[in-house]
């Protein structure tokens, strides 16, 4: 698409009619003070998206030479701002708005998946898998016998006919022997080989580990998938990427990132190898946004609060330093995913088998109520906000038992501790966020109808529970504070896509609007939630995710008015400038830009990964690291 906006300097262009011709002795001695007190940069012809309620409204801003917002206002009111270097960028009428603030992300994930090979989430038969593997075989020869074949974006219900189960003997039927591990695109799955068992020393006396299950067949023996944590077993003898190569993939993905305009995130699981990964990526320069790192409690520390502090606080002083990261959130698993045959999430009701009848399983809860409620009390106390994963409605309730014992414990108020995903949320528990102040981060882009929310789950949990699917607006109308994420690369990195779907439940690919009269959200909200309301999770609202004097430029300018144009317009939208402290970060019309441009439509013109799949599957919390697992 062709670049709609225009960038250029005051003193080339002539001022072009934003600043006056400056002349005589009285304009030479004025000439430093103007050039102190006058803009870098100003974006006019816009329609400025404030995020705040009843603004006025906007058509330019102004930033400072110092990275802030300098003013805001009508164009010919930011006239007197432009200096004779100024740099001037004419929207031509498209949005500009605080940039994207992802509040839950797998962006390094996202890097180590790009250097392997890819099933794209793709639905196959056994026979079209085959042929599939043996073309990746081919494409990497000499690596008999010992040398891993690790595929990314595994689909976990992604064998036809539907209901076909996946089992090593399919895998053992290639022409090697090799081992080979499919890592689902869930990032709680993985299918392996005969030969990966052998080499992780997995048999039927192996014991589950803790958070993890070995799926095992009716003779007692494993089946080569391994869920969660069980996935640790065989992935610890898989040979890690170079430092060099995974700073080059993840530098690619994050350019990536800039050029979807975000410019904060908060990466969702993280421990020592993707801190160093980080620090590694600011050495180089090539660390565009803010990020927050979420550290993750193995389900095991969670029960010793003492611990699982010191642990995180001795992650935070050995990179501190490392710039662009704010420390402050840790993060725990409190259940798995919902969708069959997965079916780990954690329900105050029993599953049903699909014709109506209720089961044993409730799903699986990894941290109870109690040891959650300690946990975050201790983290509060130090100044540290949680971040819960819960999917299923008892999950929801596990953790908001946990922060409301936190907070008669600790008596603290502002702690924005959060829980992600709210796949499944009982009503009785609506208005409990508000008043816990407790953030609703919700990834919308799976609020449509489509296999996972359909075929998937509603024969699973029936229509009552059904119509409680990540109810937005519920929560909104309850006070909730809303914020938004990706959980990227479960799904395809589609920021626009995200919102449109929060608007209309039913986004560019699905099939139809999933409960948009009882849950869309508004255009107004959507845009917030994945601005203000993120920003205000991450403790950050201080400092950007607003357009407002004095806080940081983090800005981005559109190809389109996505406050005005059609709802389904907005999933096509480019991002033509974005700005991380007043920094171009990306520029559209660059060639590192266009590259980037490139990446992001090749990986949303490619097929839908597993979404939320098997076993722990479903779209939600993948990391390709393996680091987003109970």
């Amino acid at each position: 698409m062709t670049s709609s906006f225009a960038r250029r300097s005051v003193l080339a262009a002539g001022a072009a009619g934003l600043v006056g011709a400056a002349a005589g002795p009285a304009a030479a001695a004025q000439r430093g003070a103007a050039h102190r007190s006058s803009a870098a940069m100003v974006i006019h012809n816009a329609r400025v998206f404030t995020g705040l309620p009843g603004a006025r409204p906007v058509e330019a801003v102004a930033v400072g030479r110092d990275g802030r917002i300098l003013a805001t206002g009508r164009n010919r009111e930011l006239r007197r701002l432009a200096g004779r270097d100024t740099e001037i960028v004419d929207a031509r009428g498209a949005t500009v708005m605080s940039g994207i603030h992802d509040g839950h992300v797998h962006p390094l994930g996202a890097g180590e998946r790009s250097l392997r090979p890819s099933l794209e989430g793709a639905e196959t038969t056994a026979e079209e898998l085959l042929a599939i593997l043996t073309g990746f075989l081919k494409d990497t020869p000499g690596q008999e016998p010992d040398g891993w074949l690790v595929v990314s974006d595994w689909n976990p219900v992604g064998l036809l006919p539907q209901g076909t189960l996946p089992h090593h003997s399919l895998l053992d039927t290639l022409p090697t022997r090799r081992p080979i591990a499919l890592l689902g695109g869930d990032g709680h799955n993985a299918w392996v080989n005969a030969r990966a068992l052998q080499i992780a020393g997995i048999t039927a006396a192996t014991p589950d580990p803790v958070g993890g299950k070995i799926v095992k067949g009716p003779d007692g023996k494993p089946s080569g998938v391994l869920k969660d944590d069980a996935q640790d077993l065989v992935t610890r003898h898989i040979p890690e990427p170079s430092e060099a190569e995974l700073v080059a993939a993840c530098s690619r993905v994050l350019a990536q990132v800039a050029a979807s305009g975000v410019t904060t995130m908060m990466d969702a699981a993280v421990g020592l190898d993707q801190l160093k990964t980080y620090q590694a990526l600011a050495r180089a320069g090539k660390l565009p946004q803010r990020i927050v790192p979420a550290i993750k409690i193995d389900t095991g520390l969670a029960k010793d609060p003492a611990a699982a502090l010191a642990h995180a606080r001795g992650l935070q002083r050995a990179f501190r330093d490392v710039p662009g990261l704010r420390f402050g959130t840790s993060k725990v698993f409190l259940d798995g995913v919902i969708e069959y045959p997965a079916q780990t999430a954690a329900l105050l009701e029993p599953y049903l088998d699909g014709s109506g009848h209720p089961t044993d399983n409730r799903g699986e809860l990894y941290v109870s109520g109690q040891d959650y409620g300690r946990l975050t009390a201790a983290f509060n106390r130090a100044g540290w906000q949680m971040h819960a994963h819960g999917l299923g409605d008892r999950a929801v309730r596990t953790a908001l038992d946990g922060y409301a014992y936190a907070r008669r414990t600790t008596g603290l108020r502002d702690a924005r501790n959060t829980i992600a995903h709210l796949q499944l949320v009982d009503p009785a528990d609506l208005g409990r966020f508000a008043a816990l102040d407790v953030v609703a981060c919700m990834q919308l882009q799976w609020a449509e109808q489509d296999t996972w929310t359909m075929e998937a789950l509603l024969p699973y949990i029936g229509p009552e529970r059904h119509r409680w699917m990540y109810p937005a607006r519920s929560l909104e109308r309850h006070g909730a504070r809303l914020s938004g994420g990706s959980d990227w690369p479960v799904d395809p990195l589609q920021v626009w896509n995200q919102v449109r779907t929060a608007i209309d439940r039913t986004g560019a690919e699905g099939d139809g609007p999933l409960h948009r009269e009882l849950e869309g959200l508004s255009r107004t909200s959507a845009l917030r939630m994945h601005t203000q309301g993120t920003a205000w999770q991450l403790r950050m609202d201080h400092l950007t995710g607003t357009v407002r004097r004095g806080l940081a430029a983090d800005l981005i300018v559109l190809d389109r008015d996505v406050t005005r144009c059609p709802v389904a317009d907005i999933s096509d939208t480019r991002v033509e400038l974005t700005l991380v402290d007043g920094r171009v970060v990306h520029d559209a019309r660059t060639s590192a830009g266009r590259a980037a441009a490139a990446r992001l439509d090749r990986a949303a013109a490619a097929p839908r990964p597993s979404a939320y799949a098997a076993v722990h599957g479903g779209r939600h919390n993948a990391c390709g690291c393996g680091s987003d697992r109970p």
